[in-house]
């Protein structure tokens, strides 16, 4: 499987460098944005895009309405969220507004490589399935 393209948003500079170097050397590409609204612009210009890493608590924007716009205009980016302790009630709120899944900061390594994965796995089937519809359609035209 190629390997992800991840965007992480958090508004913590010093957190966004240690964790891309850390997914970097995971081979897979990194894109980075202290803020949603900076995440956003990134994600309308980029759309290699396939998992955003957000924080839920940032000043501006914070990660519930980032996700709310990066679901209403990338609808096929999936969104892995990062939380504190006291922010667990908003991240399981986020997962009914369509994150994929969240992670308690500081997470495991490890386990959010494998959350990304499993993200563009499902991504991948999304865009498979849109592909698949398109085909039907075109070719029921030309029956």
């Amino acid at each position: 499987m190629s390997m992800a393209k991840i965007l992480l948003i958090d508004d913590e500079a010093s957190f966004l460098e240690v964790l891309s170097k850390r997914l970097e050397t995971r081979n897979l590409t990194i894109a980075t944005a202290l803020s949603g609204e900076a995440g956003l612009k990134i994600l309308a210009k980029d759309h290699a895009v396939d998992v955003v890493i957000l924080d839920v608590k940032m000043p501006g924007l914070d990660g519930i309405e980032t996700l709310q716009m990066i679901k209403k205009n990338f609808p096929l980016v999936e969104v892995v969220m990062l939380t504190g302790h006291a922010t667990v009630e908003t991240a399981i709120e986020g997962m009914k507004l369509g994150a994929f899944d969240y992670l308690m900061k500081p997470c495991d390594i490890d386990l959010l490589v494998q959350k990304v994965q499993e993200a563009k796995e499902k991504k991948i089937k999304h865009e498979e399935k849109i592909v698949q519809a398109q085909m039907k359609e075109i070719t029921g035209r030309m029956a």
